[in-house]
């Protein structure tokens, strides 16, 4: 049965998910969003062995190990037979700095060594086309074999036996070998010595990535993993951050909440860019600035999409994929994302605030200047217009709109930062502006969304319901800390919206029915709350009991039953991630209280 127990590798350019045994469920090539290359993740659960699976088998197993390399996302497997025999996985991307240049090629490397005994493996190699629904034709020479399929053809090189691979015949492992795939092209050195060059300059490079952060002094290794996976769902080409590597994997069992969530939504990204900004990784900031630049500029009358592809395509129409069962046989499967046709007025916000970094931190090599500045003020002119307008909300609600406090709190949040902007800039008269603007929507948002009678704010203007987006209104800034509407509104939240030790969304049915599991990201939201309102050490215990949910390799999907403790929704989630590093930095003791 498939599980989320899996580890992600990548560089930048594509990605894999394997499994416990070592097997490859789940690759798009030559992308993050592209046709699935190895898709077995989604495949029925009594079929695993059709095609779409790289698959290492080692005879007999018995037992297996996996881990990271430390401060990496190298990832070694370790299986044992029954025998004595043992083999070692690893499993890798290539990136590392090449020519002056990142080299982070549409390339997996797998080595496979003997570390005991006489174990005897297996090589299950079936990428497929169209989501599964066929073979790759394949073409083999002296120490490789083509895989003829669109978008381009893959190779994989080796120095195991072609024969064996063809027939998928078990041999003895002696010490060990190397597979190669990626594009079509001739590798013109000994494999064996490319794959220890490549394993050796991609561990140096992550080494070095993780010693410039700056990470709180608690809870060190899983800031690192958090950060490396952060860093792993960033587009290298473009700069667009994906929500998560996969589509599809259910938020509860038999629910139909079927998502592809390959593809940047400008409201995460910004909390991702915001989370690595403050470890000290701000080229992934740089490089997202670039997209959101393209975007805007490419937009019509500066309206804004919620959600763009990784090369910024307008385009994600969504359909079903009727010959992949799902997870579990959980379906449906889906490709592409309606949410990209919704309105929601809080993506206005959410570029200006991803944007504003790049005028008050003086590290980045590119600063804000006035023409950057003036391209946001068109934003703000729609975030102004818009705060007070129906739109299908931060949940993307598909059958109804509504007044959103939280798109509503996000347009301010636009208008407040480009007065701040304005007035670091020296245009006083802009500043003024706008921050005219923000006092307007801010009082309208406190007369509309603030419920006197719940002594609490309000999911939508004059609702009767929550959502866990009202505890970001004080790291928004929009109230204070000690603000009573705040306490109030996270008391309101803790009695109508929390189940164990988790957050729900929100309560109400929507077009799925009524939630059944808890969006992980909204339980760290309540951890930062807690630490706001001076309850540190109910946020700290609750910490610890949530970071005890992720998977053996340290990972969160997006969603977890507060009553089982499973994992569901689309994996690795950036969300649940970003929701981990920034109460880590808010609990963390300070370095120098350390010692």
């Amino acid at each position: 049965m498939s599980t989320l127990d899996l580890g992600l590798i990548g560089n930048g350019t594509i990605s894999a998910l394997i499994d416990l045994s070592g097997d490859i469920v789940w690759t798009c090539l030559p992308r993050f969003d592209a046709d699935p290359t190895f898709c077995a993740l989604l495949r029925h659960p009594h079929r695993p062995d059709d095609t779409g699976i790289f698959q290492i088998e080692l005879i007999d197993l018995e037992r297996r190990e996996q881990e990271y390399f430390p401060n990496s996302p190298v990832l070694s497997t370790r299986l044992y037979d029954r025998h004595g025999g043992a083999i070692e996985i690893t499993d890798l991307a290539p990136r590392f700095l090449q020519y002056g240049r990142v080299f982070c090629p549409m390339m997996l490397l797998r080595r496979v060594r003997r570390i005991a005994g006489a174990p005897r493996i297996r090589v299950r190699l079936r990428p497929a086309l169209n989501f599964g629904a066929e073979a790759c034709t394949r073409t083999f020479g002296s120490h490789h074999i083509r895989f003829v399929g669109p978008p381009q053809p893959i190779r994989v090189t080796t120095d195991a036996s072609i024969t064996a691979l063809l027939e998928e015949s078990s041999f003895l492992l002696e010490d060990s070998r190397t597979f190669v795939l990626g594009p079509d092209e001739t590798i013109t050195e000994a494999v064996e010595e490319l794959g220890q060059r490549f394993e050796r300059e991609t561990l140096g490079y992550w080494r070095e990535w993780v010693r410039s952060l700056a990470i709180p002094y608690e809870w060190q290794e899983d800031v690192i993993r958090a950060a490396i996976t952060l860093k792993l769902n960033t587009f290298e080409d473009t700069g667009a951050i994906v929500a998560a590597m996969t589509t599809s994997i259910p938020e509860a069992p038999e629910s139909g909440r079927t998502w592809d969530y390959r593809f940047c939504w400008l409201r995460d990204a910004y909390f991702v860019v915001d989370a690595l900004n403050r470890l000290g990784a701000t080229k992934v900031m740089e490089r997202y600035l670039g997209y959101i630049v393209d975007r805007i500029a490419d937009a019509e009358d500066r309206r804004l999409q919620p959600v763009y592809g990784v090369t910024g395509s307008p385009d994600l129409e969504e359909r079903i994929i009727p010959h992949l069962a799902g997870y579990r046989g959980m379906g449906p499967v889906r490709a592409g994302n309606q949410a990209a046709r919704q309105v929601q007025h809080d993506v206005y916000g959410a570029a200006i605030l991803a944007a504003t970094h790049v005028f008050f931190d003086r590290r980045l090599i590119r600063q804000g200047d006035q023409g950057l500045y003036r391209l946001l003020e068109t934003l703000g002119d729609r975030a102004a217009l818009l705060f007070d307008q129906p739109d299908a909300g931060p949940w993307e609600l598909r059958g109804k709109t509504r007044i959103h406090t939280f798109s509503s709190v996000m347009c301010w949040a636009g208008c407040d930062r480009l007065a701040r902007i304005a007035a670091q800039l020296g245009i006083p008269d802009r500043s003024a502006h706008w921050r005219r603007e923000a006092d307007r929507l801010h009082a309208t948002i406190l007369a509309r969304a603030w419920d006197p009678d719940r002594q609490s704010f309000m999911a939508t203007w004059g609702g009767e319901s929550l959502d866990a987006s009202l505890l970001l209104l004080h790291e928004l800034g929009f109230v204070t800390g000690d603000d009573p509407r705040f306490a109030g509104t996270v008391r309101a939240i803790e009695r109508d919206l929390r189940r164990g030790d988790t957050i729900y969304r929100y309560v109400e049915e929507d077009d799925f029915g009524a939630p059944r599991t808890a969006f992980l990201a909204c339980t760290f939201w309540y951890i930062n709350a807690l630490v706001t309102l001076g309850r540190r050490d109910e946020a700290r215990a609750l910490f610890e009991r949530v970071l005890a949910q992720r998977n053996r390799l340290g990972l969160f999907a997006e969603d977890l039953d507060p009553v089982t403790g499973e994992q569901w929704g689309n994996f690795v989630q950036t969300y649940s991630m970003v929701g981990l590093i920034r109460a880590a930095i808010r609990l963390s003791i300070r370095w120098d209280q350390a010692f």
